[in-house]
């Protein structure tokens, strides 16, 4: 780990020597003195179907065009069931156990972490983005009023589909990280009063997440994003057993001060993702890096959009947003 150089007799901030992306970002996580703030960002790369592809998508724009502290493998190479598929309620039942050996799906995403480390050794965090259960089951349904239709008046045959994702899920989530991730980055969707209530989410949501994510134990990077625009359910995320927490924070809410209050986990999040950080300014990206700055002193926080920046933002801006971090006052 780098040294601290100096005294601190009057309680000033120390001089901390430069890091590796790895040692920033677990420092971060720690709540560690750190050289400067972590950054990411990210969009979809929709690689078509290939863990290679995959990977060099993710070296290219998290390695070698931004330098951003996380490589994030992002959810490009979908869950092996057809999305939309399901046209009744029987049709639940076709959910079966995965072998890992015979799904592409798990091939190739756990190739693609044995790509990047092997590209990137052990300076730099590396995450794969896994849909919760509950998120799974509803790209699976026809539509969303079809899944919470069949939640409600078929919860049983619901309930046995969402065992069996999870069941999978955790197997994917250990073969990740025995690929060499560091963790996952695991998005609740449905985690929202939009959707449905707190207490249908304690009954289908909640159960099946934690179930998955027992896969992730490995993990020291697991992160959870609590995906919505609005009336989220954040404080049921709280005590997942992860160590950062992902949301949007300038759309949904809380805030990151507000989320301080609630929970001692690391923060990620700080800029708009269908703001400036996609359409600039540049003045607005740095404002709002700044605020963010300043509603968490820095610590336990890493800076990254609430969500996907849209797929066609022009890089000049993530260029932009990348620049800035350099010159953040910490503290």
């Amino acid at each position: 780990m780098p040294k601290i150089q100096g005294s601190n007799p009057a309680g000033r901030r120390l001089q901390v020597d430069y890091m590796t992306r790895t040692e920033r970002v677990q420092a971060a996580v720690s709540g560690a003195e750190i050289d400067r703030i972590p950054v990411c960002f990210w969009h979809h790369f929709q690689p078509e179907g290939s863990g290679r592809a995959m990977a060099a998508a993710t070296l290219r724009f998290f390695d070698e065009e931004f330098d951003l502290d996380i490589a994030k493998v992002m959810p490009d190479l979908p869950y092996p069931f057809p999305k939309n598929s399901i046209a009744s309620v029987d049709d639940w039942r076709l959910f079966e156990p995965i072998d890992p050996e015979q799904s592409r799906f798990f091939r190739e995403r756990a190739e693609s972490i044995g790509l990047l480390r092997d590209v990137l050794g052990f300076d730099t965090p590396i995450i794969m983005t896994v849909f919760s259960p509950l998120a799974e089951a509803m790209y699976a349904a026809r539509d969303r009023e079809q899944f919470l239709s069949h939640m409600q008046e078929h919860p049983v045959v619901v309930h046995e589909a969402l065992a069996t994702i999870a069941d999978n899920l955790a197997v994917h989530l250990r073969d990740i990280i025995s690929a060499g991730a560091d963790g996952v980055f695991f998005a609740l969707q449905g985690c929202a009063r939009t959707i449905m209530t707190e207490e249908q989410y304690r009954e289908f949501g909640r159960p099946y997440d934690l179930m998955a994510l027992r896969g992730a134990a490995g993990g020291w990077l697991n992160i959870v994003h609590v995906h919505g625009e609005k009336d989220l359910m954040f404080d049921q995320a709280l005590d997942y057993p992860v160590q950062v927490l992902s949301w949007s924070d300038r759309i949904a809410g809380p805030s990151l001060r507000e989320a301080r209050v609630k929970t001692s986990k690391c923060l990620m999040g700080g800029w708009n993702e269908f703001g400036a950080l996609s359409q600039g300014p540049e003045d607005q990206i740095a404002a709002e890096a700044k605020d963010a700055m300043s509603q968490t002193g820095g610590r336990k926080f890493i800076l990254a959009n609430g969500c996907s920046v849209p797929d066609e933002t022009d890089h000049r801006w993530l260029e932009a947003a990348r620049a800035i971090v350099e010159d953040l006052a910490i503290g």
